[in-house]
C-alpha cells in the first residue's frame, strides 16, 4: 500500500469524524516531527498501540478491501501489570465500495456500534470447532438489548444510534449499504490485540506494507519512534 493511499486515507477519516462530531484525543493529532520528541510520558500510546490504523489486509486493494480506524484506548494482556484497562475503545471508518472481510477473534468480545453516515450490512456466521465457517446453523445475536435468532449468512443491517453484540468465534464482516455513501462505527471490546487475535476466513494478513513514495502525514499505530 502507497504512502500516498495511507494519508488520503488518514484525511477522509479525520473529516468523518468532523462531520459527525466525533473528536479525537491529542494523540491522533501528532505530526510525525512532534512524535520524534516525545519522551516516556506517551509509552501507554506505543505499548498499547492507540492511534491511526490503516489496513489494506495485505491484498494492495485498500479501495475494495480495507479499513481505517483509530484505537482510542486499550489494554495490553502482556503488559498487564502497567496497563491493566481489560477494555478498548476503537472508531472504524469505510468507504462506499469497501470491504471488511469475514473474521473472528478467540478472545476478545466486542460491540460494533454504528456512529453515523451509512447504513452498513453486516453478514454474520457461527464457527465450527475446527473454526471453519458454519453455512448451515442459525445464529443467535443480541442487538441492542434484542435477543433473536437468524439463518447462517443473514444480513444485519446498521442505522445511526444501533449496535450488534459479536461474541467469542462468531465470524462477521461489513460494508456500506450500495450507494449510501461512507459510515462511522464505533467498537467497543475487551482488550484488542490486533496482532494475535484475528482468524480471517480465508486466511490473508492484518497489516500492511508500505510503499514509501511521499512523507506520512500521520504516524500509524506501529510506527512511532522510541521515547526521546
Amino acid at each position: 500500500m502507497k504512502r500516498s493511499e495511507i494519508n488520503r486515507a488518514l484525511k477522509e477519516m479525520e473529516a468523518m469524524c468532523q462531520k459527525e462530531h466525533c473528536y479525537l484525543p491529542p494523540f491522533c493529532h501528532f505530526t510525525p516531527e512532534e512524535w520524534a520528541q516525545k519522551g516516556h510520558e506517551y509509552d501507554e500510546v506505543r505499548d498499547c498501540r492507540l492511534g491511526w490504523d490503516i489496513t489494506d489486509y495485505g491484498k494492495d486493494d485498500f479501495d475494495r478491501l480495507g479499513l481505517s480506524l483509530i484505537t482510542i484506548r486499550n489494554g495490553n494482556r502482556k503488559l498487564a501489570d502497567r496497563y491493566p484497562k481489560v477494555y478498548a475503545e476503537k472508531l472504524l471508518y469505510l468507504k462506499e465500495g469497501q470491504y471488511s472481510p469475514n473474521h473472528f477473534h478467540w478472545f476478545k468480545t466486542e460491540d460494533i456500534i454504528h456512529r453515523g453516515g451509512a447504513p452498513v450490512l453486516i453478514r454474520v456466521y457461527n464457527s465450527l470447532p475446527d473454526e471453519r465457517i458454519d453455512s448451515e446453523n442459525p445464529v443467535t445475536l443480541s442487538c441492542d438489548g434484542r435477543r433473536f435468532t437468524v439463518p447462517a449468512g443473514a444480513l444485519i443491517r446498521l442505522t445511526p444510534g444501533e449496535s450488534i453484540h459479536v461474541h467469542r468465534g462468531l465470524y462477521h464482516d461489513f460494508q456500506v449499504e450500495p450507494g449510501a455513501g461512507p459510515a462511522l462505527l464505533g467498537e467497543v471490546s475487551q482488550t484488542n490485540d490486533d496482532e494475535n487475535d484475528n482468524r480471517f476466513e480465508p486466511p490473508m494478513g492484518r497489516f500492511p506494507a508500505i510503499e514509501e513514495d511521499e512523507p506520512p502525514y500521520r504516524l500509524l499505530c506501529g510506527e512511532y519512534p522510541p521515547a526521546k
